[in-house]
């Protein structure tokens, strides 16, 4: 794979900008720079091309409106100045977003949204929706109400989070460095520049540390981990430097820009490996030969009329089996029901199921990119 192959194929692209980036070095929310950024995403979106963008920001811009000079340590006010902050943080994206004719959403997400299976299906259905209608997320951690054991702790980290959450092809971090060196060259002038490996090599580690900025938390360690962490399901990284000309629109025609960390497992294989190995059974439904045949042979969603038993007590988003008449496992998934909201709609066509359950969550029971086959 080659350098110029990341963004040049890819659908679906997540874009994560840094503090350091957004504030102008903690100066305040950076008009010009996201309007650039805004009108590269907007033509993206115009190339048929789905973008989730991930900004920080929100700490650093709540810290100048309150006058504070360095980054606070209590938590407490580091959740009042994101909330300070994320009004003008907001408001900026919403504005310059509009401008390039692209209606935008906030998102805000915390660790346990992501590891609680529930809640990782309901981000992952709202963040899809919004796509499908051409909005444009734009995601922060939910500085406010976090706390220590279920922060992030860096917008890299949760950049590579939302790739995986919405299956993106590339990850793509812009940052004020030109990309990943093989060692800091502040302080090492002969560091040879690494235009491309592959993520997770265990080297690119020893490569990168340090902190971040004093407007940030990050440095370029928590991007190689974000990289590593976005390869597991497939999505390839661009470490870049934020103020480059075009540098979305120059990476998306395949130029060489930044640092290239490439995923070594397909989107495809990558997800399906991981359910396979981490995902536990907490029930069954059985289906039909029709829709035996649609999963097995066409790969298709599992709809709530082809299923006629359930078996077991399970919430929405476990994992469940699905079995055919004769008992055998055809594939196990994500379920979008609960065992006893399934029990309702079970051999029911879809558009009846906002009259069975009084809404509709999804039109399939089990998705089928939430679906591995057996």
């Amino acid at each position: 794979m080659s350098l110029a192959q990341p963004l040049l194929k890819a659908r679906r692209i997540v874009v994560k900008v840094g503090s350091s980036l957004v504030t102008n070095e903690g100066r305040g929310v950076d008009a010009a720079a996201i309007g650039n950024w805004c009108r590269q995403l907007a033509e993206l979106a115009e190339q048929g091309r789905e973008v989730v963008m991930v900004s920080s920001g929100a700490i650093a811009e709540g810290m100048k409106r309150l006058g504070w000079a360095s980054r606070p340590q209590e938590l407490h006010e580091l959740q009042a100045a994101a909330a300070v902050g994320q009004m003008g943080l907001a408001q900026m994206y919403e504005t310059q977003l509009r401008a390039w004719g692209m209606t935008s959403a906030q998102v805000l997400l915390t660790h346990a949204d992501l590891a609680d299976r529930e809640r990782y299906l309901n981000a992952r259905s709202t963040l899809l929706t919004l796509l499908s209608h051409r909005v444009l997320p734009v995601i922060n951690e939910n500085d406010t109400v976090v706390n220590d054991e279920i922060k992030f702790g860096d917008n890299d980290t949760l950049g590579a989070l939302v790739a995986n959450l919405v299956e993106a092809d590339a990850l793509v971090i812009l940052t004020d460095q030109k990309g990943l060196y093989s060692a800091d060259p502040r302080k090492h002038p002969d560091a040879q520049f690494v235009h491309e490996a592959v993520a997770g090599d265990p080297a690119l580690e020893l490569m990168a540390g340090g902190a971040g900025s004093s407007i940030g938390r990050g440095g370029m360690i928590t991007k190689i981990l974000a990289a590593k962490r976005a390869a597991g399901s497939g999505a390839s990284t661009v470490i870049a430097w934020g103020r480059e000309p075009d540098v979305l629109l120059r990476l998306a025609r395949g130029e060489t820009i930044g640092t290239a960390l490439l995923a070594s497992t397909a989107k495809l294989a990558a997800r399906k490996q991981w359910m396979m190995d981490h995902l536990q059974l907490h029930g069954a439904v059985s289906v039909d030969a029709g829709a035996a045949e649609k999963l097995s042979r066409e790969g298709k969603s599992l709809l709530p009329i082809g299923v006629t038993d359930v078996q077991g007590e399970f919430h929405r988003g476990d994992v469940i089996a699905v079995l055919n008449a004769q008992g055998r496992e055809l594939a196990r998934g994500l379920s979008n029901y609960s065992s006893a909201e399934a029990r309702l709609i079970a051999r029911k066509p879809s558009a009846d199921i906002a009259r069975a359950l009084g809404y509709a969550a999804e039109a399939e029971l089990i998705h089928r990119d939430n679906m591995v086959l057996r």
